[in-house]
């Protein structure tokens, strides 16, 4: 993106119909780190990955809990998903205490789009730099959504924003089908190979990931690292064991033993998307 005489202002509309300082705030999103929702009936599990600005630094949190039924990942300026995070909290408890039942999760995401609709529509204010996946369970069932800068908000079964996320929604699309039906472990398996994607050849760890777990009868919460730990070595995603399975499709190819040094260059070439 470049600077031109249509983005010095937010209300300022270029001859294309196009608001840049927004697109701007979208292109905030994609440059943060990558965050991950999917959904069954009675879950929906949120993964994030941990960057630090250095070694010598801790990570950003990038998961929040909203409320027992709530919670977001954000992607972008964490400093806005802060902010925006208790706002949430905020309503949450305003609804509780006055109608003494849990806040549905789709009016709290209409509110959320509200609030950063304003950001586009006034002068002195700028659009929030972040996106949130935000996960809950109400009276209606499990739902995931996505809150746009823009003040867009969709529903998903399962989605992926943040850097190099392309490779995850890849792999999502093509398991999507099978998540409605799928039990909290099975979802747990495919968010930590979905966030395997987005990794580019980095190896997934506790450290570098963080998951959360909202769903029927178990109120929303992240899972520790040592759980998570053993979730990577009981679905061997830390090995090579899924790059694996193209070898053993083709043992029966001449070339198997070429296959199987090209397996491991693919999967460090797939998320390259951005």
């Amino acid at each position: 993106m470049f600077r031109n005489q249509y983005d010095t202002d937010v209300t300022t509309w270029s001859p294309a119909g196009r608001l840049f300082q927004v697109e701007y705030a979208m292109e905030a999103v994609k440059q943060g780190s990558a965050a991950i929702g999917l959904r069954s009936k009675t879950h929906v599990i949120l993964a994030s990955v941990n960057k630090a600005n250095s070694e010598l630094s801790s990570h950003q949190k990038k998961i929040f809990k909203v409320d027992d039924h709530i919670g977001v990942a954000i992607a972008g300026l964490t400093a806005d998903g802060r902010v925006l995070s208790r706002y949430m909290r905020t309503e949450c408890i305003n609804y509780s205490y006055s109608y003494e039942s849990p806040l549905p999760v789709g009016r709290l995401v209409v509110q959320l789009a509200d609030k950063a609709q304003v950001c586009t529509q006034r002068s002195w204010k700028r659009p929030y730099g972040v996106g949130l996946l935000v996960g809950g369970l109400d009276e209606s069932g499990a739902h995931l959504y996505y809150n746009c800068p823009s003040g867009n908000y969709f529903e998903y079964q399962a989605f992926a924003i943040g850097s190099r996320s392309q490779a995850a929604k890849t792999y999502l699309e093509r398991k999507f089908e099978t998540f409605m039906e799928s039990s909290r472990e099975s979802l747990l398996k495919d968010a930590l190979f979905a966030l395997r994607e987005t990794l580019q050849g980095e190896k997934l760890t506790s450290s570098n990931c963080t998951v959360a777990v909202v769903g029927v009868g178990e109120a929303f919460h992240t899972l520790d690292k040592e759980t998570i730990q053993a979730l990577i070595n009981e679905f061997e995603i830390a090995g090579e064991d899924a790059p694996a399975e193209v070898p053993e499709e083709a043992a029966s190819d001449e070339p198997a033993a070429p296959e199987e040094g090209a397996a491991p260059a693919d999967e460090g070439a797939a998320p390259m998307d951005i």
